[in-house]
């Protein structure tokens, strides 16, 4: 038997997903990375607490996902991170801590230009995070 908040991960609940954001930030280990700037590609998705789930009537009861995409808009471009996990260490923070409707939230923040001498899509960070 797991315990309360396995349970929990283990229920349905509301997800609203902000899939593929596109952001142009100067994020990176490299001095260049982070002179010239780049293209990142977030997802997030948000996980509601279940026992509020079925009272949504109005935006005040749910997430404002306008306002989470501006969090991260601003997170994304204003700031400037050498490590991508410390990135989505930063947004999980921010929306755990200003939104307290969101109950869970997983990020994937991926990098299409890696600085890497060989051949791949792009690199990703996926991090997860609840109460």
């Amino acid at each position: 038997m797991g315990t309360e908040r396995e349970n929990r991960d283990k229920e349905e609940n509301v997800k609203i997903r902000l899939n593929e954001m596109v952001f142009y930030g100067y994020h990176g280990v490299q001095d260049e990375e982070r002179r010239l700037g780049q293209r990142f590609v977030v997802s997030v998705t948000l996980y509601t607490d279940e026992a509020l789930d079925a009272g949504i009537r109005t935006l005040e009861d749910t997430v404002d996902y306008t306002k989470v995409y501006a969090d991260i808009r601003q997170i994304m471009e204003s700031r400037q991170f050498h490590l991508l996990e410390m990135c989505a260490n930063t947004i999980a923070d921010k929306l755990l801590q200003d939104t307290p409707l969101i109950y869970k939230v997983k990020i994937c923040i991926q990098k299409p230009s890696v600085p890497i001498q060989g051949t791949l899509s792009n690199v990703e960070v996926e991090l997860s995070r609840h109460r």
